[in-house]
């Protein structure tokens, strides 16, 4: 029987007998993993990082003749496996982005309970690119949706408008972050046509709460071209390219401030009753007084006139005290103020001069009693 009639029944299982060949006899020590950052364009931190496979055979020198032998042997499985269990060995203390071919959601090897993707500690994105999610629709809706619900993992959409899906197929997925092909970004900084594309798809994505990746930016330009445009993430060349370990960022733009971390306005303080500073330093100060400091408004503790409460006119007076009865101040003898001192100001005591209250009416007189009349009582 011809060996494609029984490809049918091969489940990508590498406990197959006799040796292994191909991509299949690859193990981690084939592979080197590098990782490139995707950074926040609002604040130019990190947000995560891709991982990205490099194999060291010369046969497969490049990721595309990789998994193009891969998918001619039906090996996809095999190679994704040993790709997930270098990278979460190497990098394990950030969230991830992983590449998931098609094809292993057909082998399913990625819904093995022992798979490194359930034991990540940080946040992990797997991603799958637009014509997979148009070729691969019903595997993506009911492998990849399984797996991303019970491993706590993240949907992401990669290639988004390369011109491959049904946008509704797209919409189906929910994804949590879609990341935007590469020939829209090149060269978007001189294409205004490109740049509404991309902030509409941008807004597209926004109402329907998934997150945007600009990745290929290699220029300073296209990177403000995408800022401008709204995308929320960028990744490219400009930024850092993949390396092991972990390459540094080098973010160009100014670090703009994210949404709601401005600080609000405030009404200004309440004055205080207290003395400032500025009165105990005059009050203190032999010299004379500057205009400008004469100038500079103070609180007042004591408080004004009008906050006296005074009698309602039309109210009663209980008694009215004689100003005779009043006893005399006695003098006291004016004190002569020292050269250039402040002249101490003394509040009076006294209750401002306020509506003088309507004088008492007078009293009738009594009469008098006549004499008794002599015996009677």
């Amino acid at each position: 029987m011809p060996d494609d009639r029984l490809h049918w029944t091969f489940n990508g299982d590498p406990n197959q007998m006799g040796p292994a060949t191909g991509v299949r006899s690859i193990t981690g020590d084939d592979l080197n993993m590098v990782f490139q950052p995707i950074v926040d364009i609002q604040t130019g931190l990190l947000f995560a990082h891709e991982a990205l496979v490099r194999c060291k055979l010369p046969q497969y020198a490049s990721p595309t003749l990789l998994f193009l032998a891969a998918e001619k042997e039906h090996a996809c499985g095999h190679l994704g496996r040993v790709i997930r269990q270098q990278t979460f060995e190497r990098c394990q203390d950030t969230a991830l982005f992983v590449n998931v071919h098609p094809e292993e959601l057909s082998q399913r090897w990625l819904v093995r309970p022992d798979d490194p993707i359930f034991f990540h500690e940080r946040e992990v994105y797997l991603e799958i690119t637009e014509s997979a999610a148009f070729t691969h629709y019903d595997l993506c809706m009911s492998v990849l949706k399984d797996v991303c619900a019970r491993a706590g993992v993240h949907l992401v959409v990669d290639d988004y408008g390369a011109g491959h899906s049904n946008l509704a197929r797209i919409l189906d997925l929910n994804p949590e972050i879609v990341k935007l092909d590469g020939a829209l970004i090149r060269g978007i900084d001189k294409d205004p046509r490109r740049q509404i594309m991309v902030r509409h798809m941008v807004a597209l994505c926004a109402d329907l709460g998934a997150k945007v990746v600009a990745e290929c930016i290699e220029t300073v330009e296209e990177l403000k071209a995408v800022a401008d445009q709204g995308v929320h993430f960028a990744q490219g060349y400009v930024l850092a390219r993949p390396a092991f370990p972990t390459p540094e960022i080098n973010f160009p733009l100014a670090r703009r401030t994210p949404p709601g971390s401005a600080p609000k306005n405030r009404p200004p303080p309440k004055p205080s009753a207290k003395l400032l500073a500025e009165d105990v330093a005059v009050e203190a100060s032999p010299g004379p007084i500057s205009k400008a400091a004469a100038s500079v408004p103070r609180p007042n503790s004591i408080p004004r006139p009008n906050s006296i409460p005074r009698p309602h006119p039309g109210a009663p007076v209980a008694s009215v005290v004689p100003v005779a009865s009043v006893v005399p101040v006695a003098s006291v003898a004016p004190v002569t103020a020292r050269s250039g001192a402040k002249p101490s100001k003394i509040p009076s005591k006294r209750p401002p001069k306020g509506p003088t209250p309507p004088a008492m009416p007078a009293m009738p007189p009594v009469p008098k009693r006549p004499p008794p009349v002599p015996g009677q009582r």
